[in-house]
Parts: structure tokens; sequence; C-alpha cells
């Protein structure tokens, strides 16, 4: 197999080396930065070849910035010879311009719902037009230890507004919004929260833009964090209650299994007042 990736950075040489560790695959950088291509190729058995090329390959995988994956579908569509897929984190607006340019071609949209470094993990897949050649990709995604679960772009789309906007924007407003403390005076719940912080901070901000830009979510973390500032006495309960049946990726939606979750308030006073100085919340 000729796959040829567009976009040299860690997502696209991620892509490389899983697909050629479980499968014999020939493998070419472009990119727009031609030392970023040459640093990928160097790491590995690859060569460059220019963004702008006409050379065809069996697969094209676009590993770009979200913004430019509408335009690369465009431009690289005549190097198609089997197969198109992109890692790019948004499907809709790829899968669209698969559609339009690469018509009669396999395509397929991968998401590596984790950072290359955290490799293996969970993929989102939806295969607008799969075939054998994406078969094979599948198969050496999966021999690499990854879990490919099925989707569609509009219920993708819409889930990376909760577990990509609004959680980077909440873990991020968190950073923003606190003090200094000193160590010791950290929580449970702070230092997993410093754990987060330390891990979005950790990567390229253009990424995290990106994500902002493309999927709604940061107005209802700053809708949700109004509310509760403004929240009297009761309003403030029930938003607690709300947000323990609201457990994103639940799916029930039922309360936590908590010895407490079905106790009245007066059932509750022993434990409440037990709690007063090391409850972790």
């Amino acid at each position: 197999m000729q796959l040829l990736v567009v976009g040299a950075g860690a997502m696209g040489r991620w892509f490389a080396d899983t697909v050629g560790r479980v499968d014999e695959v020939d493998v070419a950088f472009a990119d727009t930065s031609p030392d970023a291509a040459s640093a990928a190729a160097a790491d590995r058995d690859a060569r460059v070849v220019p963004v702008d090329g006409d050379e065809r390959f069996d697969v094209v995988c676009l590993a770009v910035p979200i913004s430019a994956v509408e335009a690369s579908v465009a431009a690289q569509a005549h190097r198609v010879r089997e197969a198109v897929v992109d890692v790019t984190g948004v499907m809709a607006t790829p899968l669209s311009a698969m559609r339009t340019h690469c018509g009669g071609r396999e395509r397929v949209s991968f998401h590596p719902l984790f950072a290359p470094s955290n490799a293996p993990g969970n993929v989102a897949v939806v295969a607008d037009e799969a075939g054998p050649t994406t078969d094979r990709l599948c198969a050496a995604l999966s021999a690499a230890g990854n879990t490919l679960f099925q989707t569609t772009a509009a219920e993708h789309d819409r889930a990376m507004e909760t577990v990509q906007s609004s959680a980077h924007a909440a873990v991020i407003a968190y950073a923003l919004a606190a003090r200094e403390v000193r160590p010791e005076f950290h929580t449970p719940v702070s230092s997993a929260l410093a754990d987060l912080v330390e891990t979005v901070t950790d990567g390229t901000p253009r990424v995290y833009r990106e994500i902002q830009a493309t999927f709604d979510g940061a107005e209802r973390i700053a809708e949700a964090a109004a509310r509760l500032a403004d929240a009297d006495d009761e309003a403030f309960d029930a938003l607690y209650r709300e947000a323990g049946e609201r457990v994103p990726g639940r799916r029930d939606g039922n309360a936590r299994d908590d010895p407490g979750a079905h106790r009245t308030d007066d059932e509750q006073t022993t434990d409440d007042e037990r709690t007063t100085h090391d409850d972790p919340r």
C-alpha cells in the first residue's frame, strides 16, 4: 500500500506509524512546511513529496488543521487512487468535501480521541464509502490496540461540543480563575483539576483555538457558571442535583451509586456534619 500523509504533525506521524507497524506500507509525507515533512520522513523509513505534486497514492490521509481540511481535500483529490481518509477531529466538513471531490473512491473519517503520546485508545469512525483498502486501515488501527467504534458525522460533531469544546473551556476557565494557593490546601477535586489544566495547556494553542471555533460549547460553560453565581440557596441545590443527574457519558441519567442518594435531608445530617472538614468536594 502506498500512503501519502498530508500534514507532518504529531497526528499524521501517528497514523503513518500505526498503519505501518502492522501492514506493508510505503509512506510519503507532504506538508506546507518542507522542514516538517523532512523531519517526519527522517525519523522513519519514508520520503518527502511536494504538497502540490501530482504523484498518485493508494491512500491519501489528511492530517491537517480543521480550518484547512476542506481546501486540502480539494487540492489532494487528484492524488487519490483508492481511498481518502482524514484524522482532523471534525467529520461533517471533510466527509462532505470528500464526497464532492473524491466520488467513486473509498472515504472514511477517523478521529483518534487521544493525543498520540497516549495511544492506543478509542477511535471514532465514519465510513462514508468503505471498501477493501479502508478495511485494511481499520484492521491495522485495531491490531495496534485501538478500539474503533462506528458513529455518524452528526453524532460525532455534536459530541465534540461536550467532550472537547465545553471540557476544554471549563478546564482553561478554571485555570484563569484560580488563585495561587499553597499545595497543602489542595483537595482531591482541585488537584484533579490542576492535573487537567496541565494536560490541556501542554498542547498547542492553535489546536484548542480551532476546536473552540469549530464546535459550540464554551458559551454553555459560561452560562452554567453564571447560573451558579446568581443562584440562591434553593436554586443552587437544584443545580447541584441536576449536575449529578447529568454526568456526561452516563446513559441512564440516574443518581450515582451514593449511599446517601435516596435519603432525606434529615437522614443525611449526620454524614454531612461528619464530612465538614474532609469532604473532597
